[in-house]
C-alpha cells in the first residue's frame, strides 16, 4: 500500500467518526511524521459553532499526544464534495507549524486523491517563529 493510500484510508475512517450533527459535513484528516506514524482527526462540531474542532487540528493533537515525532511530512484531508476541501485558515497555520513549505497536503473525494498543496502555498505569508525576533 502506498503512503498516500494508508493516508487515504485512515483519513476516510477517521471522517466515519465525526461529530456533525449540525452541518452533517463530515472531514476526516490523517497526516505522516518523519518517523512514519500516521495520525487522524476528523470535525467535532458544537452548538455553539465557533467551539468546533476541525479534523486537521484533531489530528495534530493526536500527533502531539502521541509523543513520538512533530513532523509532518504528509496530510491528506477527504470530505464528500463536489470540489477539493482546503484546510480552513487557522488550520493553515497549525500545519505551518509542524510542517516545512514543501510538505504535500492531497485533498481527496470519497472516490480519491483530487488535488495536492504543499503547506506553503496554501499559506503564503505565513507568521512564524522569524516575527517573534526582536529588532535592536
Amino acid at each position: 500500500m502506498s503512503g498516500t493510500d494508508r493516508l487515504f484510508n485512515a483519513a476516510a475512517a477517521a471522517r466515519l467518526c465525526a461529530y456533525a450533527p449540525y452541518s452533517e459535513f463530515l472531514v476526516g484528516a490523517a497526516l505522516q511524521t518523519e518517523d512514519g506514524a500516521v495520525h487522524v482527526g476528523c470535525n467535532v462540531e458544537n452548538v455553539a459553532y465557533p467551539e468546533g474542532t476541525c479534523a486537521e487540528a484533531g489530528a495534530i493533537a493526536a500527533m502531539i499526544a502521541a509523543g513520538g515525532s512533530r513532523r509532518i511530512t504528509a496530510v491528506l484531508v477527504i470530505a464528500d464534495s463536489p470540489m477539493p476541501v482546503t484546510p480552513c485558515g487557522g488550520c493553515r497555520q497549525k500545519l505551518a507549524e509542524f510542517a516545512d513549505a514543501d510538505v504535500p497536503v492531497y485533498l481527496a473525494g470519497l472516490a480519491g486523491i483530487a488535488g495536492e498543496i504543499s503547506v506553503g502555498n496554501l499559506l503564503p505569508g505565513v507568521f512564524s517563529t522569524g516575527h517573534l525576533a526582536k529588532t535592536e
